[in-house]
């Protein structure tokens, strides 16, 4: 196959927002990843495994070029420090263990500085996504497929059908393919809609090539690391020093905070005035948007702030009905945005796969996340996760007896 990761940009936006802070902050910060895939009925072939092992090597002999440089230096909140220390980054193949001894035929773990460990999470995910869809169906009829749907869904948009205000894609670590990602992304910003604009595309690529924004802030690898990656802190208060260290690294620029890293419920013990101010907005990942929604317009309510003032940035698996649905609950009590991921990139005939890559240790100690609902969860160690949810339960229920 030919080399699918042809550029260092080729990546999400939070990649870089993210990359920044733990440059300045946590460069000696350890972790490892491990791949997970979810699909039950998936299986890798041997020959998928090796051909995905190439295209990781090739990917490791990439480096940010000077075009690809000035690009990010153009963004407001990126430093001259970050670019430079990129100018002398390149991904590390000895980082990487690649081999069949997984229940689902391919097993993925990287080991090495948080710095560069993050970095190759979206672009394995990409690569693994390519090669199975290719070596696995006819990926002429799978590409015909996409178009098909996707034009369907585009016609909508334009005619007003869906609406649903400001919208992002979000689908380089599940896509069909690069082709088939650029392909959307092109389509989608050619356009105008009725009551709905395309924004952006967390893909830095193509938000460079096709002038829209780049977007994207934290994932819940920032709270995991710097909450739980310091073993002197509580983890029930992992938030507290996510957005305090993200403050420090931003100020109020870069301001979405990710919320449900260790439940929402919990978050927003840690998100009082301060934070709620400084940050623009919060995003929704899990468990039931409306629920979500309304918990954080009354959040907004009780401290006095304006929450039409506020983005809510919805991105848990949506489709463009989802999202108008959403849209029309919302509208006029808010600002609404959505990041829209697989619906976009990997809407074909056959299920798209759903596999991750999570952080699964910090500095040598367990990391977890507890979301807003079951199953979206990685932790290799049962004893540490039961751990978490007696430090969360523990500070829930003593605010609780404090009130």
């Amino acid at each position: 196959m030919d080399r699918i990761i042809n550029s260092l940009l080729e990546t999400d936006m939070y990649k870089f927002s993210m990359g920044q802070a733990i440059y300045h902050q946590f460069s000696d910060y350890k972790t490892t990843w491990t791949f997970k895939c979810r699909n039950e009925d998936v299986h890798f072939t041997p020959e998928m495994v090796k051909e995905i092992k190439h295209q990781i090597r090739e990917y490791c002999n990439l480096s940010f070029t000077e075009m690809e440089l000035l690009y990010l230096k153009s963004i407001k909140w990126i430093k001259g420090s970050y670019v430079d220390f990129l100018r002398i980054w390149r991904p590390r193949f000895d980082d990487f263990t690649v081999n069949e001894e997984a229940e689902c035929g391919l097993f993925i773990e990287t080991k090495g500085t948080w710095l560069n460990t993050s970095m190759y999470e979206i672009p394995t995910l990409a690569i693994v996504n390519e090669v199975y869809f290719r070596m696995k169906y006819n990926y002429d009829d799978l590409y015909a497929s996409f178009k098909d749907r996707f034009k369907a869904k585009l016609d909508k948009l334009i005619t007003g059908e869906y609406n649903i205000s400001n919208f992002s894609e979000f689908g380089t670590r599940r896509r069909l393919s690069a082709e088939a990602q650029e392909y959307a992304v092109k389509e989608l910003s050619q356009h105008s809609y009725k009551d709905s604009r395309f924004v952006g595309t967390s893909n830095v690529r193509l938000a460079m090539k096709y002038d829209v924004a780049p977007i994207g802030t934290m994932a819940h690898e920032w709270i995991m690391c710097v909450g739980q990656g310091n073993h002197k802190h509580n983890p029930a208060y992992s938030n507290w020093y996510a957005l305090d260290y993200w403050v420090k690294e931003y100020g109020v620029l870069n301001g979405i905070a990710l919320t449900d890293t260790i439940t929402t419920e919990c978050f927003l013990m840690d998100f009082q005035l301060t934070y709620s101010t400084l940050f623009s907005g919060v995003r929704h990942d899990s468990g039931d948007p409306f629920k979500w929604g309304e918990m954080m317009l009354k959040h907004y309510e009780e401290l006095g702030i304006d929450a039409q003032q506020k983005t809510l940035l919805f991105s848990d698996g949506l489709d463009f009905e989802s999202a108008s649905e959403i849209y029309e609950y919302f509208k006029g009590k808010t600002r609404v945005a959505f990041g829209i991921g697989t619906y976009i990139s990997n809407d074909t005939e056959v299920e798209p796969l759903n596999i991750v890559m999570k952080t699964t240790y910090c500095n040598g100690m367990d990391v977890a996340k507890i979301s807003d609902v079951e199953g979206k969860g990685m932790c290799k160690n049962k004893d540490y996760e039961q751990y978490l949810h007696r430090c969360i339960d523990w500070r829930m229920r003593n605010a609780e007896d404090s009130r």
